[in-house]
């Protein structure tokens, strides 16, 4: 028997039931093939490029966005550049009160203590913070972010420090201003003294004590001031954002004592010094200063028949007494070398300075001395202050002049000393220059004021 194999056939119900799982699997084949190739280094793969036409089915109403729509920053990105922007800065400024320390008033700005001490450690300049006092001020510059940025210290108008933060620290640096200079002019008659009239002029402590210096040498302003006498002064005064911060040199002055005018005008050296001559070119700077201490009075003088006050008997006062508070400064009256500097039971502090070969000269009661013995002094440097050590009734500086080992009255004997030295023939040409104008200057002033003009000074040399 015989049987036979007729092939089946599947019928077509049931082979649309395999298609889907057909199709899944080969979707799922392409997919790992490409997965893989993905995985594979680009320098092992050929990518090719396929074009394949694609229909999208979209709503008749929706609309198509638009390419700038796609640009157009999404709200974070809006808040990173936000972020990237500099934060602000302002400054504020704060006064120092008394009472404020430097740590109170980083405090007040609202600035971290840690900061504080990075400031301190940025280097030597620091240290001037630690010497404040009322009414300078700090200036705080801080950021949005509360961390200080720079500190400002202004010690006073025309001197400043900045400390500016670097990387790592902050870096001080000196801020000096210029201030504007400007010339003024001011007169006066004596009354009852040069430093009340003076002052009733307007001119501060610093001018009236260069105007004594200056006429030093020509005005014996304890015995030869008198009512009546006048003085004018052209001098610079200084300026920073409209406001006065010091005065600066004479530049010309005249002062009439006794009916006899003397006329100063300053003079600048190639090599930077200065000096004050008279029209003449004679030198303002005499040998011996007629006074060795700044406005005061005689109590004593030259006696060689004195009644001594405290010892009570008779006996010679071979000096001067010149009455002063305690603590007035007491000068050098001409250049020279300090021989003696010491204390005895009669003399108190007392200072000896030879002048040359032939003069010597001695201040005695001193509250202090300034000098040792072998230093070498100039003209109206300080030796000492005011005082009362010794046999002494009250303040005072005895003032004793010797010539040749011989005791002279101080008072007289500076008309016989040495007169003083005129400019040097290099020198003469430079000072007319740099003083003419000075001197029309000074001459229109006081015609204006109804002032004496200044005369021949006695001590005459041609220019």
């Amino acid at each position: 028997m015989t049987t036979e194999h007729t092939p089946q056939r599947l019928k077509l119900p049931h082979l649309v039931r395999q298609l889907p799982r057909l199709h899944l699997a080969l979707a799922g084949v392409a997919a790992a093939t490409v997965f893989f190739a993905l995985l594979l280094p680009s320098g092992q793969v050929q990518a090719k490029r396929h074009v394949l036409p694609l229909s999208l089915d979209l709503e008749p109403d929706a609309p198509l966005a638009s390419s700038f729509d796609s640009l157009s920053p999404t709200p974070d990105l809006a808040m990173t550049e936000q972020a990237l922007e500099e934060p602000t800065i302002t400054w504020q400024e704060l006064t120092v009160r008394s009472g404020d320390s430097l740590a109170k008033l980083f405090a007040r700005a609202g600035v971290a203590p840690n900061e504080l001490h990075e400031v301190l450690d940025s280097g030597p300049e620091a240290k001037t913070l630690k010497r404040l006092f009322p009414g300078q001020k700090l200036s705080f510059q801080i950021n949005d972010n509360g961390r200080l940025q720079a500190l400002r210290y202004e010690e006073n108008l025309l001197n400043s420090t900045e400390y500016i933060r670097n990387a790592n620290n902050f870096i001080a640096e000196k801020v000096i201003r210029e201030p504007e200079v400007q010339q003024q002019f001011a007169s006066g008659t004596i009354q009852s003294s040069l430093y009340q009239s003076a002052a009733n002029s307007g001119l501060s402590d610093k001018v009236i004590l260069e105007l004594a210096e200056v006429f030093g040498g020509v005005v014996d302003f304890v015995l030869d001031l008198r009512k009546g006498d006048q003085f004018a002064v052209l001098y610079e005064e200084k300026y920073v954002d409209g406001r006065k911060v010091g005065d600066g040199a004479i530049l010309a002055a005249s002062f009439t004592n006794a009916g006899k005018t003397h006329a100063a005008y300053r003079y600048e050296f190639p090599n930077g010094d200065v000096g004050y001559f008279s029209p003449e070119g004679v030198s303002m700077r005499k040998a011996f200063m007629r006074a060795p201490l700044d406005f005061t009075r005689v109590s004593s003088g030259f006696n060689m028949k004195r009644f001594h006050p405290i010892l009570k008997v008779t006996r010679p006062h071979r000096g001067v007494d010149y009455a002063a508070p305690t603590g007035t400064p007491v000068y050098a009256a001409g250049d020279g070398r300090v021989v003696q500097s010491g204390f005895t039971k009669p003399n108190g502090n007392y200072v000896v300075i030879q002048h040359g070969q032939q003069y010597q000269t001695k201040y005695l009661h001193l509250q202090k001395r300034a000098v040792r013995v072998g230093e070498r002094v100039r003209q109206r440097e300080v030796i000492g202050w005011v005082g009362s050590t010794g046999y002494a009734t009250g303040p005072h500086l005895h003032y004793e002049f010797l010539v040749g080992g011989v005791h002279r009255n101080p008072a007289t004997i500076i008309n016989q000393l040495p007169k003083a030295v005129a400019l040097a023939e290099q020198d003469r040409k430079r000072f007319r220059e740099q003083t003419s104008g000075l001197q029309t200057q000074l001459a229109s002033y006081l015609s204006q004021n109804g002032l004496a003009a200044a005369g021949n000074t006695g001590d005459s040399a041609k220019l």
